[in-house]
């Protein structure tokens, strides 16, 4: 298991670089190498929940990555309890809740199925 703890976005970017390097190494990779498509979609989608949890919860936010053999379970949460998570619904671009919609999609297009529509 691996924490991250995070109060603002300008730790973000920290996150992706350690989760990348972090992803590599349980590889046996180099710590730099280009990621695979679902590790690229891991770190993509661990940023997306992390930046929500920080615009729209209550600090600090923790992300955090485990393994079991090949497979990989990233949770994100924040210290907000008295409000959830909305999924975007028929908003148009740029008024947010999007974000959320990511892991969502995510798991059935790593399986290499196609996402709901």
């Amino acid at each position: 298991m691996r924490t991250w703890i995070l109060e603002t976005d300008a730790e973000l970017r920290g996150l992706r670089q350690d989760l990348r390097q972090e992803i590599n190494t349980r590889a046996g990779a180099h710590a730099d190498r280009i990621l695979g498509d679902v590790a690229h979609d891991l770190v993509i989608v661990a940023s997306e929940l992390a930046t929500n949890a920080i615009h729209h919860g209550r600090p600090p936010t923790i992300v955090e990555l485990f393994q079991r053999e090949h497979r990989f379970l990233l949770t994100a949460a924040d210290h907000d309890r008295g409000s959830e998570p909305r999924i975007a619904g028929d908003r148009p671009p740029g008024e947010g809740g999007f974000g959320l919609q990511m892991p969502a999609v995510w798991p059935a297009t790593s399986r290499g199925t196609a996402p709901p529509r």
